[in-house]
């Protein structure tokens, strides 16, 4: 099981944006609910830690994807918001476009029998 852990956080590493953006598109939201989101709606495969989370997010907002402003919560502490900017928007719509370019095509290598050679292979 710990393996399996390690690889998915390997892969979430290189997938981080595309989470926070589709999280965000939800609504905004401050780091610790966005990881939370990631969990939840992952049924708990996918686990954010806060030490890819924050330099993620401020690179989203260098880029100009996300917007952070400084609000009270529920439980009156002061927490940075962060929400999708237009321009985060259509880049959450080029990641995706992307990401199911990527994962189509491992999965058309998955489910490959030994005809997928084709002709003249050895």
């Amino acid at each position: 099981m710990a393996r399996t852990l390690a690889r998915t956080q390997d892969i979430l590493q290189g997938t981080l944006d595309l989470l926070i953006l589709q999280v965000l598109s939800l609504q905004p939201m401050y780091g610790w609910l966005i990881a939370q989101r990631i969990r939840q709606i992952s049924d708990e495969v996918l686990s954010v830690n806060q030490g890819s989370l924050y330099p993620s997010l401020h690179r989203l907002e260098q880029r100009g994807w996300i917007d952070a402003s400084w609000e009270v919560s529920e439980s009156q502490r002061r927490v940075k918001v962060y929400a999708l900017t237009a321009t985060g928007r259509r880049q959450l719509e080029r990641e995706t476009t992307s990401w199911r370019r990527f994962t189509g095509a491992v999965e058309q290598l998955l489910q490959a029998g030994p005809d997928a050679l084709g002709e003249g292979s050895p």
